[in-house]
């Protein structure tokens, strides 16, 4: 009987132990959530950001694969926003520019990450354009327009790069007369928005913008969409703002798009499919003066062509995109 008692004795001390742990935990400000956003990232309560995916970084190198060669520059010391080039074999001649926004909803991943160091390696072998890949910043430390002003620093900085004559990858072999942007997802969202800003202020002639299945959305959306914009933003914008639905905008304002061409691609499965469908049609039927091409891949998901790059879809993608660059009237 007395190790009977003894044995419940252990049980409600141990009970109680946990239960003040839990207790402690739950009150814990750096284990509380406050925005569950899975599968990329959560934030507590007490600021602290836990990234689930896209942390990973590669060096710059030589590729073995292409031959392109890749270096990281800082272009702004102050806010610490960083490049990754890549330049491809030598072919003769100046190359087109590239400046690529990575995707990630704004909140996680790198130009440093494998995934997106592998893809561009192959775009900048296959296009033979020289890529600048950016490492914007990101939200919730880094809340919209960050992203976007960081756009608007890189391309300044390519131009004055390319115009001062310097001995840079840029000034060496850069085009200036055939420069483009592209991004995938966030980063296409990102695209479109420097291209309008361009248009806006000038600066800088974008020959042409590829947006690959990006991040457009429209004012009935479900609410989970609507929180993760909140969240991406900071509540600074809302559903019917141009920055997130394009469609949004006036007839004369889709005219100042700061690009002649504008290539979109939708994955067919891609929950986003009728908002970027719904772009084209708007920019279409604005008045803009330039050509809007679709390009659709049926059977696949959203940016299902950043993994797998040897399979047939996503070579036939990178194919179209680097066709795009290229194209000569």
């Amino acid at each position: 009987m007395a190790s009977r008692a003894l044995l419940a004795l252990l049980m409600v001390v141990l009970c109680s132990s946990l239960a003040s742990a839990l207790r402690s935990r739950a009150s814990d400000p750096n284990m509380e959530v406050k925005f569950d956003f899975t599968p990329f990232l959560i934030q507590y309560k007490s600021g602290r950001v836990q990234r689930l995916m896209g942390t990973t970084v590669v060096a710059p190198s030589v590729d073995a694969r292409t031959g392109v060669a890749s270096k990281d520059v800082v272009v702004d010391q102050s806010t610490g926003l960083a490049v990754r080039l890549y330049r491809p074999r030598h072919r003769g001649g100046r190359l087109p520019v590239l400046i690529y926004f990575h995707g990630g909803a704004f909140v996680v991943e790198s130009a440093f990450d494998p995934v997106y160091h592998d893809y561009l390696n192959a775009l900048a072998a296959k296009a033979g354009v020289i890529a600048v890949s950016v490492n914007y910043r990101l939200a919730p430390e880094h809340p919209l327009p960050a992203a976007y002003n960081d756009s608007w620093t890189v391309l300044k900085w390519v131009v004055a790069d390319m115009h001062r004559g310097a001995d840079s990858w840029l000034a060496k072999r850069g085009d200036m007369s055939r420069l483009f942007v592209a991004g995938d997802s966030a980063g296409g969202n990102i695209a479109h928005n420097l291209a309008m800003r361009a248009g806006q202020h000038g600066g800088a002639r974008i020959h042409g913008v590829a947006l690959l299945d990006p991040y457009f959305l429209g004012t009935y959306v479900d609410p989970a969409a609507q929180k993760a914009w909140g969240f991406i933003c900071a509540g600074r914008y809302g559903m019917e703002h141009p920055y997130v639905n394009p469609m949004a905008l006036p007839a004369a304002a889709w005219r100042r798009l700061g690009s002649s061409r504008v290539l979109m691609t939708v994955s067919d499965l891609d929950r986003l499919g009728p908002w970027q469908r719904a772009y084209v049609d708007a920019l279409r039927g604005s008045g803009w003066p330039g050509q809007a091409q679709l390009y659709v891949t049926p059977g696949e998901g959203h940016c299902y062509f950043l993994n797998n790059l040897e399979s047939p879809k996503a070579a036939m993608h990178m194919a179209t995109l680097a066709a795009f660059i290229n194209r000569t009237t």
